[in-house]
């Protein structure tokens, strides 16, 4: 069952994660807990045959042992490799519940698209959703555990009453080597066809957009199906684990506590007439490793949650509910294609029927949002402190020889290369920079300036 905590975190406040520390359900400690106990169990062992059963000599070996291990540890990139393949696995896990099929778009339809309120029409429209229904409940149970022990068989399909015996009849004798989840939605297709010559569906349109439906919700129970079928790659799944694995194996005997003397000592410095040289000094003799314990406990339970949710069809604690998935399609659709069909309240004229701007009313609890001033852009403040006045685009036109004249419309022609707008408005020239500091000219300056005519408009 999902551990759902939305409510818990509805608000940011002062320790607000740290009340789902204690939950158990679902909780990391629930997941990691053999794996951590043994782990400090094989420490310990290895602590205490370390510092009772060793000999002086056999320390000095195990202290070069265990310096050689935590170096080689620390060349395991297992932040990169768990992260990415977690990062991937959470990606796939959300996508295969968007895969999920729901009827509530496909029942919409029917009921819109099918008529009668006659015992057919009924008939009709509970078939064709019933229909869907049963397609969803083959895929699942052929994906999740879950609704594989609820329908074992399919004589216990027929008992929910997803199938009647003659469809189960007809199911059966269908042979076929692969899953035969499509085959309620074919019936689906049949179906919808016939109440089209029946007139049930009254044009084409409506039988078009009734199969689009149903398509797209075939596609989602194919798509469950392949990501049951196509996993991530085992290599991957393979290189992630022994990373993990090797990575604490290492730290089991790298992170041993090892006396100054039997281990690396730390070089002394050159000691003065008469001055005694101070003591070897190593790390702590810490007999519970605290910070060993915290990265075991993180990168452990990092590979842990996707353990937990690369397959979300199982029945860990945050898999998805699937059976009860189930009973509220079925629930739902039958309801919205039978009961309320053509069931309509009257309609009637709202409260705000005579208001240019309706202003719905605010509870004591939520006053305060309605004196906030809508959102009108992220620069409706914007001030500038000059005033920005307004620049027209130059346009001059001239004749092919460079005259000016004055021609149609069709037989203008527009400049606007910034050099001729300048040399025929005898505006101020632009500073071209020399292509050497010993340059005192350049061709701009030869440029022929004619005056600017009279019947130019520069605004």
């Amino acid at each position: 069952m999902t551990v759902s905590y939305t409510l818990k975190v509805a608000e940011a406040r002062f320790g607000g994660f740290s009340g789902l520390l204690l939950r158990w359900r679902g909780s990391i400690y629930k997941l990691l807990y053999k794996e951590f106990l043994l782990f400090g169990a094989l420490y310990a062992v290895l602590s205490i045959t370390y510092r009772l059963l060793l000999t002086q000599e056999q320390k000095h070996v195990y202290a070069q042992v265990a310096r050689y291990c935590n170096r080689s540890a620390d060349l395991i990139p297992l932040s990169f490799v768990l992260g990415f393949y977690v990062t991937l696995v959470v990606n796939r896990w959300w996508s295969q519940y968007t895969s999920i099929p729901l009827p509530d778009q496909l029942m919409c339809v029917i009921s819109a698209s099918v008529h009668g309120v006659d015992q057919r029409g009924r008939l009709l429209r509970r078939t064709l959703i019933r229909y869907a229904n049963l397609a969803s409940v083959l895929v699942l149970r052929s994906v999740s555990t879950r609704v594989l022990k609820r329908f074992p068989t399919m004589e216990h399909v027929v008992d929910a009453g997803f199938m009647s015996q003659e469809e189960r009849k007809k199911f059966e004798s269908l042979k076929s080597d692969f899953n035969k989840y499509w085959v309620p939605c074919v019936w689906f297709t049949n179906l919808a066809a016939q109440a089209r010559r029946d007139g049930r569906i009254r044009d084409d349109i409506a039988l078009c957009l009734l199969l689009e439906e149903l398509n797209k919700y075939r596609a989602k129970c194919s798509m469950l199906f392949h990501y049951d079928w196509i996993s991530i790659p085992l290599v991957y799944t393979q290189v992630v684990t022994i990373a993990v694995y090797s990575f604490f194996a290492l730290s089991l005997v790298g992170r041993q506590f090892v006396e100054p003397e039997a281990g690396a000592a730390k070089p002394q410095k050159l000691l003065k007439p008469g001055q005694e040289p101070a003591p070897a000094l190593g790390d702590p003799d810490m007999y519970v490793p605290l910070t060993t314990l915290l990265q075991f406990f993180f990168y452990a339970g990092w590979l842990k949650v996707a353990e937990q949710i690369i397959n979300p069809f199982g029945e860990d604690d945050d898999d998805f509910e699937t059976n009860q998935l189930i009973d509220r399609n079925l629930q739902v659709s039958l309801l919205s294609v039978d009961e309320m069909y053509q069931n309509l309240p009257p309609a009637e004229k709202d409260q705000y029927w005579d208001e240019d701007q309706p202003q719905p009313p605010y509870t004591v609890a939520t006053a305060a949002e309605s004196l906030r001033p809508s959102f009108l852009g992220s620069t409706f403040n914007l001030r500038f402190y000059k005033p920005c006045s307004m620049v027209r685009t130059v346009i001059c036109e001239s004749g092919r020889n460079g005259e000016w004249m004055d021609f149609k419309t069709s037989e203008k022609r527009t400049h606007w290369f910034y050099g001729q707008i300048l040399a025929h408005c005898n505006l101020s020239l632009p500073g071209f920079k020399r292509f050497s500091c010993l340059s005192l000219s350049s061709s701009w300056d030869y440029r022929h300036v004619p005056p600017c005519p009279a019947n130019f408009l520069y605004v």
